[in-house]
């Protein structure tokens, strides 16, 4: 049988074959709409981000949502963990988001001292011997924030000094000193 090929052929044939080959899956990479992994060297590193297009962007919202969880844990008040809640109602209620916790820190201490099983950190709706109750701490924030924005701040009782003239009127002013000290801690 007779060789077709030498070892030295060999040797000078496989580096002109590479080459070709290469050449070729180049032409293909490059006419290809599908991008061939030669074609693709540009973006071969997808994996890794681009830091460049990177924008960290925190929301309005989220900070405030921060600040009432900071509170609340500051004074170990169970509505910490529905700060998220509280700055929701207030934004969807078109109401200061500071005004809900600091009537809740002055009326319960945070909700801390409620009637039982009422979820009533407000006061709202307590006087004499009725007591509000809610079925949970989200329809009690939903309730007495949508209650504030309609009952006071859309009449025009706007500033706890304003608010506590329907809320409390027979108050010597202790309760808008209390409610606005609580708000100042929240800015």
């Amino acid at each position: 049988m007779k060789k077709v090929f030498s070892t030295a052929s060999f040797f000078l044939i496989t580096p002109f074959f590479l080459v070709l080959c290469i050449l070729y899956l180049s032409y293909l990479g490059y006419h290809s709409k599908k991008p061939s992994v030669l074609a693709a060297s540009t973006s071969a590193y997808t994996a890794i981000p681009n830091y460049n297009a990177l924008s960290v962007r925190i929301e309005e919202d989220d900070s405030k949502t921060e600040t009432v969880r900071q509170f609340f844990t500051r004074y170990n008040s169970p509505l910490a963990e529905h700060a998220h809640d509280i700055v929701s109602a207030a934004k969807a209620n078109n109401i200061d988001f500071r005004l809900i916790p600091a009537i809740a820190m002055q009326e319960s201490t945070g909700c801390r001292t409620i009637p039982k099983e009422s979820y009533n950190c407000w006061g709202y709706g307590i006087y004499g011997g009725k007591v509000l109750k809610f079925d949970n701490f989200k329809e009690a924030i939903d309730t007495v924030t949508r209650a504030i924005a309609i009952k006071y701040i859309q009449n025009g009782f706007t500033t706890p000094e304003e608010i506590q003239k329907k809320w409390t009127p027979s108050n010597d002013g202790s309760w808008s000193l209390s409610v606005n000290h609580f708000m100042n801690q929240l800015q």
